[in-house]
């Protein structure tokens, strides 16, 4: 475990004090800071277009971490500006049912709902435990009563639990009903191999620790009804012939005048794989960051990561649950390093955070609107990144105990 905290730190020329946000915004390696910094020159020097570089090798190393190929990837602006394009874009009939746990993310929530009510979906909670786990049975039994697309957030942005998201997959496989899966929290943090899910939204951020401004999908076999939900030029061709089960629009889609498309009309058809989804005009230097990044973790070893960081979140929650009365709220052995706590009678999450920043301590306080079926007051999110040291961890139990 020493070996990943000192290759984390040696990695980082000047690492912020204190810093104890990497499920918000992690620090990124000075080999990441300047293979950005060196493409920005590179479009000066050469102009944006002529600068474009190959993305596989990037791609393969993401894609690896779920046990995808390269053409399964496609980067997009943020994490949930890929769950926009991938659910915006799927033609689930009207009456389909989607299930999802009371823990969703906020933003997907949203957008759920959004879909539900413009396209005649029905929205089914899926029961979760005392810890807000999703109950396997529960989800059985649903898959049983009829289910057509599920939705879990891997780990929660406002809550440390690891979702059983490999159990899930299997239990959807067996009912044929695709999965999606937030990876957003868990890659680069937990193991998401053998999920096995049909489409995996990811942002590069967080604990993968690249740049802002990229998100991305990995989806290994995309079906006739998945699609971008805004096809481009970049992501589509036009079926000059017109019509196709691939073309867009539907059938019964009419076009001025309250007519059915005719069949002579060119439609948009998605490229094959991924390539549907992506966007082309972007930070395309920070998506090269993030390629640095997911191949620096790579070479730490993603299993080791995975099992230091879940010692550093028991190690936190060990010093941390009830210092000055807060208490954490997942399971204090829960193999994650997102930590969250409620306050004590008399504190809240802001002045804590507030009181932590005086001392150079950087924490979260994730608002209920960020998980509003599950949480029912702000809380305090810790998420030390590798190469926290443990005197942090004590600083921040005498600013909560203070």
């Amino acid at each position: 475990m020493a070996r990943i905290a000192e290759a984390w730190r040696g990695a980082r020329g000047v690492v912020p004090p204190g810093h104890l946000d990497a499920a918000g915004c992690n620090v990124s390696s000075d080999r990441v800071l300047d293979a950005v910094v060196a493409h920005l020159r590179l479009e000066r020097e050469h102009g944006g277009y002529a600068a474009v570089p190959d993305l596989t090798a990037p791609k393969s190393a993401l894609a690896a971490l779920v046990g995808a190929g390269p053409a399964d990837v496609a980067f997009l602006e943020s994490g949930t500006a890929a769950m926009a394009a991938l659910l915006g874009g799927w033609r689930l009939a009207p009456g389909s049912r989607v299930g999802h746990t009371r823990t969703e993310y906020g933003s997907t929530l949203m957008l759920l709902r959004h879909l539900a009510a413009r396209r005649g979906w029905s929205l089914v909670e899926l029961p979760v435990d005392g810890d807000s786990r999703l109950d396997l049975a529960g989800l059985l039994a649903a898959l049983v009563a009829g289910l057509d697309l599920v939705v879990v957030s891997h780990v929660g942005s406002h809550r440390g639990v690891v979702q059983p998201a490999a159990e899930i997959g299997t239990l959807c496989r067996a009912a044929e009903v695709p999965f999606v899966l937030d990876a957003c929290q868990s890659l680069g943090h937990v193991e998401v191999r053998g999920t096995g899910a049909s489409a995996y939204v990811g942002t590069s951020r967080k604990w993968l620790a690249g740049p802002r401004g990229v998100g991305f999908l990995i989806v290994p076999d995309p079906t006739p009804a998945m699609d971008a939900a805004a096809p481009t030029l970049g992501t589509h061709h036009w079926n000059e012939g017109g019509g196709g089960e691939d073309a867009l629009p539907l059938p019964g889609v009419e076009v001025s005048g309250g007519e059915d498309v005719p069949a002579d009309v060119p439609l948009p058809v998605p490229l094959p794989g991924a390539a549907r989804y992506e966007s082309s005009e972007a930070s395309i230097a920070a998506r090269i960051g993030l390629g640095v990044a997911v191949l620096e973790h790579h070479a730490l070893g993603p299993a080791e990561v995975h099992a230091h960081l879940a010692a550093l979140g028991r190690t936190a929650r060990g010093l941390l649950d009830g210092a000055g009365g807060w208490r954490v709220a997942e399971p204090l052995d829960e193999p994650s390093a997102l930590v969250t706590l409620r306050p004590p009678p008399g504190d809240t999450a802001q002045h804590a955070a507030a009181r932590a920043s005086a001392e150079s301590l950087l924490v979260s306080v994730v608002p209920t609107a960020r998980a509003p079926l599950d949480l029912r007051e702000p809380v305090l999110r810790v998420s030390p990144p590798p190469g926290t040291p443990l005197e942090t961890l004590h600083a921040l139990a005498r600013v909560l105990a203070s």
